[in-house]
């Protein structure tokens, strides 16, 4: 417990001031946890880090979390969709260079990877370019969640989850996590409008949200089941790797940019 305290207490003292700062430095640090997440990936699939299959899934990844501003000195024709397939072609190619040692599963965990991290990521930086209220709005809602998940799982829960994923998820607790969500969202779109919408749609939006974070929650554990692994990574003592972190977030962020919240 003590080792989770101080790595809370450090992670937030260098996430908090770059998160209200903003800019290039709050990009940096995303580009960062970005490049860590696909590392975490490619670590539980057994791939060698410093390869070309993961240098070329590295920079696919860098180029997807990217803001966009960086890339608007490209040709028209460049898009964004095309520059992703030729990560993808090079991956393939170098699945025929290596006379299939890097095989075609590789490559498609190595594309979900890029996508998966990179595009949730991307909407971080997207989300704190609109406005910080956007990210607070979407870090309250994990963290209320994961918060009320908890309390009402260990005082009420009864029915598993998602037991074959992951075992001390309990319906109660999801239901519990999702009503605080929503309690305590509506309190601060009362208190701080947040002139997106009425109160009664940011209301549903909010509910919507706690329930896809706990899905990104469930996807990450699937992850980890699927590779035999108690935590994503080592980075954060006591608590895991970056996508133990951020897995509800890279499924909230994307899902508040649906509802045009950013």
């Amino acid at each position: 417990m003590k080792q989770r305290v101080i790595t809370a207490v450090v992670a937030l003292c260098i996430f908090i001031p770059l998160l209200l700062f903003g800019n290039i430095p709050f990009g940096i640090l995303t580009l960062v946890m970005g490049m860590v997440a696909i590392g975490e990936i490619l670590l539980m699939k057994k791939m060698i880090i410093i390869s070309p299959e993961s240098i070329i899934t590295f920079l696919g990844g860098l180029f997807l979390i990217a803001p966009p501003s960086l890339f608007q000195s490209l040709p028209g024709y460049l898009t964004p969709t095309f520059i992703i397939y030729i990560f993808v072609m090079l991956l393939l190619l170098r699945m025929v260079f290596t006379k299939n040692r890097f095989n075609f599963d590789d490559v498609g965990i190595a594309t979900l990877a890029m996508l998966y991290v990179g595009i949730g990521f991307h909407y971080l930086i997207v989300a704190r370019a609109t406005g910080i209220n956007v990210v607070l709005y979407a870090l309250l809602i994990v963290w209320t969640t994961d918060s009320g998940a908890y309390i009402f799982g260990r005082k009420f829960g009864k029915h598993k989850l998602a037991p074959h994923i992951s075992p001390n998820k309990t319906w109660e607790g999801s239901i519990g996590g999702s009503l605080l969500a929503t309690v305590i969202g509506t309190l601060i779109v009362i208190l701080f409008p947040q002139h997106f919408y009425s109160i009664v749609p940011m209301i549903i939006i909010t509910i919507i949200a706690s329930i896809g974070g706990q899905f990104g929650d469930l996807v990450e554990s699937a992850l980890k089941r699927h590779y035999g692994v108690k935590d994503s990574g080592k980075i954060l003592p006591g608590h895991g790797g970056i996508l133990d972190r951020f897995d509800s977030l890279l499924f909230v962020l994307p899902i508040l940019h649906l509802f045009n919240i950013f």
